[in-house]
């Protein structure tokens, strides 16, 4: 279906070409789901691009061949281009927010793409429109075609992504981290759509992820990257089972297991092992210097969170929705609490009414041995808002693109009146650097010169600089590959160790809760099913909805990784 020979791309500057993949060969046959993998920056996402031809300008392929069936990609015109972009090439991205239009329904955004490369009046398009929805599983398809993107849930928009990418009948598939985002339950659901797509329908795919259980569950081959060049390729059994390369190994060492806890993640190579850790010890000697008393814990007493729901009479007072039903759980201090649960729990909600974000409607929340006022009583000079602090997700959206990272880190220093002395919080913010595994001249750069790793570090170093005793983190490594996902748990780990912190750890992927977390709540539809020791919720599963969560969890079966976690 696809070859690809000897692919080079490269991204002209003033500094001269950047080679962003070099000799990359790959060979995709119909029906075949065909997964590439690698960390940040391996230009997995970049072959993809080339082969659609949605490559950011001024990329270039310098040269190599890439072949659709018979036909020549490299030799096509613009306008035959577009017209196999779409109609023989589909492409499913990673944020099914992004990808549809906002202020189109998903009817008339089917019917338009259907229409775009199909000689069919509106009202065929309409019903093949039907057709694929019921297809990919979204019940009462002829009823919710009607709806807006932001009135589906994000696997729902992720199917949707996917009809959109089927309804030209495409040859090719290519996927882009289609499963990212999305917790464990619907993640399956969209494995299984694809996994049925490339059986019935004979589509390939080109499946990038950084997920390795995700690539052992559904792919058939694999193909290994790092720094724009080809690793390894070949079966999915073979690459897995018995890498032969010393970075697949290193990779497939950093994947963390499910069915048993491990003292540290492994990591294939310390990013910032390059420079003295001591510059990091008047940081670490600062936050020591705050450090009073014992580690603060967390309890929470029947909360309740209530929304206002949708007005569906002008005569009729809208039924509230129930974000947080009745939730109550302790955190110990010092200690890590996981929390998990599909999307729409009420994890983040959570999250939002301890920080004060969102007013909880009814309940108690104690912080050590103070109560927490709720919602707008909670200003932001309350003492509350200093020791608990927060990680999220996507550490580029929650540093501000304009301040270089010195401002950035400095300011939670000058607003809490811990250091009056410009020169000293400036010197305090880049040894906070170091502490973290960054270079300390990081601190004259801007939130966009980092990769994603790097920014959630200094995401984390923000955090510390607060004096926290409280840290809530969630989802902080979703968006990030194996080795760098390894590097960051190892060091809140550490942190949490060094400083006695206590942390509640927001994630759907259970195996990273597994080795993080000492107690786990696991919460579905803003009810607690299922909270105590994370060795006993794993081991003995009382709740069916917590077995069900670890009966989806995609986990590489590897009889060599058990070894090599185990050394």
């Amino acid at each position: 279906m696809l070859t690809i020979t000897d692919l080079a791309v490269k991204f002209p500057s003033r500094f001269g070409d950047f080679t962003a993949i070099e000799d990359v060969d790959m060979v995709i046959k119909p029906g075949e789901i065909h997964g590439l993998v690698g960390e940040s920056g391996a230009g997995k996402s970049t072959v993809g691009a080339a082969v659609i031809g949605l490559l950011q300008s001024p990329g270039y392929i310098a040269h190599g061949s890439l072949t659709l069936g018979d036909t020549d990609l490299r030799t096509l015109t613009p306008e035959q281009a577009h017209a196999v972009r779409g109609d023989r090439i589909s492409m499913i991205f990673q944020d099914p927010q992004t990808s549809l239009n906002p202020l189109m329904t998903i009817e008339d955004q089917l019917i338009e793409t259907i229409q775009a490369h199909a000689d069919v009046s509106t009202a065929a398009a309409r019903q093949r429109a039907v057709d694929l929805l019921e297809e990919i599983g979204i019940k009462n398809a002829a009823e919710r075609i009607k709806a807006y993107p932001h009135q589906f849930s994000g696997g729902m928009r992720q199917r949707v992504v996917i009809a959109l990418a089927i309804c030209t009948d495409p040859e090719l598939i290519i996927a882009d981290e289609p499963t990212t985002a999305l917790d464990v339950a619907v993640q399956s659901q969209v494995l299984k759509l694809i996994q049925r797509l490339a059986k019935d329908r004979k589509i390939a795919f080109m499946l990038i992820t950084h997920d390795i259980g995700v690539i052992a569950q559904v792919a058939d081959r694999v193909t290994v990257m790092r720094k724009g060049r080809v690793m390894e390729t070949g079966e999915t059994a073979q690459v897995l089972g018995a890498p032969r390369h010393p970075y697949t190994r290193a990779l497939m060492d950093a994947v963390p297991p499910l069915d048993y806890r491990i003292d540290r993640f492994r990591v294939p190579q310390e990013e910032g092992a390059d420079f003295e850790r001591s510059l990091g010890q008047k940081a670490e000697d600062w936050l020591l210097a705050g450090v009073q008393g014992a580690p603060t814990g967390l309890t929470l007493q029947n909360l309740y969170v209530r929304f206002a729901g949708p007005r569906t009479s002008l005569f009729r007072k809208p039924e509230p929705y129930v974000a947080l039903n009745d939730v109550s759980l302790t955190v110990r201090p010092g200690s890590i609490m996981g929390l998990v649960g599909e999307s729409g729990s009420g994890k983040s909600t959570l999250a939002k009414a301890i920080t004060g974000l969102v007013k909880p409607s009814d309940g108690t929340m104690i912080l050590g041995d103070e109560v927490l006022p709720g919602g707008k009583a909670r200003d932001r000079h309350h003492p509350s808002r200093q020791l608990v602090q927060m990680v999220f997700q996507d550490p580029y959206s929650s540093l501000n693109s304009r301040h270089r990272i010195g401002a950035v880190l400095e300011e939670p220093l000058w607003f809490y009146g811990f250091v009056k002395d410009a020169d000293q919080r400036k010197e305090l913010a880049a040894s906070m650097l170091a502490l973290v595994g960054m270079q300390p001249d990081a601190i004259d750069k801007y939130p966009h010169q980092f990769s994603g790793g790097q920014r959630q570090r200094i995401a984390v170093a923000r955090a510390l600089l607060a004096r926290p005793r409280f840290l809530i983190c969630d989802e902080p490594t979703s968006a990030l590959d194996v080795s760098i996902q390894a590097e960051i748990l190892n060091l809140l780990k550490d942190l949490q160790a060094k400083f006695g912190l206590t942390i509640l750890f927001i994630s759907h992927n259970l195996t990273v809760v597994r080795q993080m977390a000492d107690d786990t709540a696991v919460l579905r539809n803003g009810k607690i099913e299922e909270i105590g020791k994370t060795e006993d919720v794993y081991e003995r599963p009382q709740a069916a909805y917590t077995k069900s969560l670890l009966a989806l969890t995609p986990v590489m079966q590897r009889a060599s990784f058990a070894v090599a976690a185990h050394d």
